[in-house]
């Protein structure tokens, strides 16, 4: 190879290093750059909504930049002392804001369910998670939370399958929710799919942790259904007509 070759090699590679922001939580990819990171380094990575803390979950592996499809954000530098400092302070005002939050929703006679709260690296801003079977009226609330924390507030409202997802858990099989282990995103289930499968309909066997039915009844639902239309193919072809006539 020579030197040209090599240049365009180099130009064309990108190394991708896998951050999770939460004990068994989802891993996002990012582009590591000049940076030799290991599985385990707490790292300050390019984020959405700012600079986020996270832990590296995968080790660097570098690719053809032209096979990766989405522009990825990228590690903005290894994780100092200072930012562990800020990581821990981030946790106890979580902590300190769920608990005065939960208190105010209990004043207000709110009918809301908190369940998380997320900070911002930088502190910026807190975000609260809470489900409800209906609008929630909460100015009042967003005052006193601005009132106390003197940060900008956001109330997000999430469905019920999010909520396990975010909280996390072990589903009956023994294994991580596959909602907070891999999934991104939700797809339909129904219960034709436990019907097509032969499970019992029993509500406590095909429900998950959240209540609702359990999402891995779609991942083989295809399989089943190309399997039961093979058969009856089979089935049909196999048939023969006996004249007893004859």
């Amino acid at each position: 190879m020579n030197e040209d070759e090599s240049c365009s090699t180099k130009i064309n590679t990108v190394k991708i290093v896998g951050v999770r922001f939460k004990p068994a939580g989802k891993i996002y990819d990012f582009n590591g750059g000049a940076y030799v990171l290991r599985t385990g380094d707490d790292v300050i990575v390019e984020t959405e909504h700012g600079l986020g803390y996270g832990t590296v979950a995968t080790s660097p592996e570098s690719v053809n930049a032209e096979s990766v499809r989405q522009s990825l954000k990228k590690v903005y530098r290894p994780a100092t002392n200072d930012d562990r400092d800020q990581q821990k302070k981030n946790t106890e005002i979580e902590q300190e804001a769920y608990e005065y939050c939960r208190e105010c929703i209990d004043a207000l006679e709110l009918e809301m369910h908190l369940f998380s709260v997320e900070s911002n690296f930088d502190g910026s801003k807190l975000t609260f998670f809470f489900t409800s079977d209906s609008r929630v009226d909460f100015r009042k609330l967003v005052k006193m939370l601005v009132k106390r924390f003197r940060t900008k507030i956001e109330m997000r409202q999430v469905g019920i399958r999010n909520q396990a997802k975010m909280c996390g858990g072990v589903g009956r099989c023994g294994r991580i929710l596959c909602c907070s282990a891999f999934m991104t995103k939700f797809d339909p289930v129904t219960i034709k799919m436990a019907k097509k499968q032969g499970l019992s309909l029993n509500p406590t066997k095909i429900s998950g942790v959240c209540g609702r039915l359990m999402c891995c009844l779609a991942f083989e639902h295809t399989e089943y259904e190309e399997n039961n239309d093979r058969q009856n193919g089979n089935n049909s072809d196999n048939t023969e007509t006996t004249d007893w006539n004859s």
